[in-house]
């Protein structure tokens, strides 16, 4: 008698997918080079990678870097912009120290956390606002979507309060339904917005990155969604 097959364990499933993602972290080009050169997560170059694109940085800016955690934004900034520069980092997790750099764990969807940030700022604009900021994953892609432009549209409203005018604003996004809409939303506020993918963002990945440059503050009664074409398109992007 033929012995019956087991039926596949969904832990053990979920091992082998563990396993091989590991193995892929482990081997990655940008991991490695992280590592090499001392950043928190391969993050760093995405933000580099941007920064010397769009033209972002410049010694001395103040800037707010939302979803900091692990640091590598942080860390970043900090060394590209030197000692005279102002940087508040913000993330719901807890990070390690960065000199140089004020970091509060607080929940930037939370009023609490948006007081903190406030007050950490001494109502002071900033030159800069960068958003790494991402939902917790629950696997269903609508929910995860929608969650993920609810963040952007939340660094969007935090940048139009607090940059100064001709400000920029670098925000994460994920390619899918709504990402449109946001995007013509950053164009009401911003001269230029581009879409661009790093190379060191996975391509499998949905996710790109936002950059809004030249903030120009808008009255109440012209702060309204334009239904404009999307300016930059898909420049930068290399697909998802």
């Amino acid at each position: 008698m033929a012995d019956k097959k087991k039926p596949l364990s969904p832990t053990g499933k979920k091992n082998r997918h563990v396993k091989a993602w590991m193995q892929q972290h482990v081997n990655d080009h940008w991991v490695q080079e992280a590592q090499r050169l001392g950043y928190r997560s391969r993050a760093a170059f995405k933000l580099a990678e941007l920064a010397e694109k769009d033209k972002l940085f410049r010694p001395g800016m103040a800037v707010v870097d939302l979803g900091s955690a692990p640091g590598s934004w942080s860390q970043l900034l900090r060394e590209r912009l030197g000692r005279s520069a102002r940087i508040v980092a913000l993330d719901v997790a807890p990070m390690e120290p960065v000199v140089g750099v004020h970091f509060l764990q607080a929940d930037f969807r939370e009023a609490a956390g948006l007081d903190a940030l406030a007050a950490s700022l001494e109502n002071r604009k900033v030159d800069l606002v960068v958003s790494d900021l991402a939902p917790n994953l629950s696997g269903v892609e609508s929910a995860d979507q929608a969650r993920s432009v609810h963040l952007g549209e939340l660094a969007l409203e935090f940048a139009v309060q607090w940059l100064q005018p001709g400000g920029n604003l670098v925000v994460k996004a994920f390619q899918g339904e709504g990402f449109i809409e946001f995007q013509r939303s950053m164009q009401i506020h911003f001269g230029k917005v581009y879409v661009r993918k790093p190379k060191a963002s996975r391509d499998r990945s949905r996710e790109v990155y936002l950059v809004g440059k030249g903030f120009a503050a808008l009255s109440p009664a012209h702060d309204t969604t334009a239904d404009k074409t999307p300016s930059g398109g898909a420049s930068g992007a290399r697909g998802r």
